[in-house]
């Protein structure tokens, strides 16, 4: 059964259930079968390092070890910020109110957009006082974490009278330069391309 999300704005409490809006929804999607010459279904295997053994799904995993190369369980992992400080994790958004705070549409435009949801009421939850304020031309913000984990996301409320979207990103580092003005890249060194690197496929 979904979780709820609560939403406290203007102290109403509004629950609601989250319906993620991917490319498939939007677009559909196409799915490509390989064969081989005798019309059975081909299957992707790994090749190992010695070039020769071909290795099937499953037959590979990852594992985390320490400098001794002793492998370490995940929960033995401590997360660090860049001044070695430990960083305390946060807790997911379901399950306890989100105070709507309002946000400007440059807070919202600014962002890398990771997902997007669809808010649709819980059984017993009145959402039309939350279409009203968004009817208003009114975004709304506040911290998001779908799990928890090391850091919350930015997710904006943005809608009309009866459809209420959330959309989660993160803050875009923006440069913005003048007419005229050359944007300072980091230095990287290029490498000249021949005609013959030029992979035409891919264009």
């Amino acid at each position: 059964m979904a979780r709820d999300l609560i939403l406290s704005l203007d102290g109403h409490e509004i629950a609601v259930q989250l319906l993620k809006l991917d490319r498939e929804k939007l677009y559909g999607d196409v799915e490509i079968e390989a064969f081989d010459e005798k019309g059975k279904p081909a299957t992707l295997k790994v090749l190992a390092a010695d070039g020769k053994t071909l290795i099937d799904k499953g037959g590979t995993a990852l594992v985390t070890v320490n400098e001794d190369g002793d492998s370490i369980s995940r929960t033995e992992l401590v997360a660090l910020d860049a001044d070695g400080e430990k960083i305390d994790p946060v807790e997911s958004s379901f399950g306890k109110p989100n105070v709507l705070k309002r946000a400007s549409a440059d807070d919202y435009l600014s962002q890398m957009v990771k997902t997007t949801y669809i808010l649709q009421p819980s059984e017993g939850s009145d959402i039309n006082f939350l279409y009203d304020h968004l009817s208003a031309d009114q975004i709304y913000s506040f911290p998001f974490s779908y799990r928890g984990g090391l850091e919350f996301d930015n997710a904006f409320l943005l809608g009309k009278s009866d459809t209420a979207f959330m959309v989660v990103g993160k803050q875009a580092e923006l440069q913005f330069v003048r007419l005229n003005q050359a944007s300072v890249l980091d230095s990287i060194e290029e490498a000249e391309i021949s005609a013959d690197d030029l992979d035409f496929g891919l264009l």
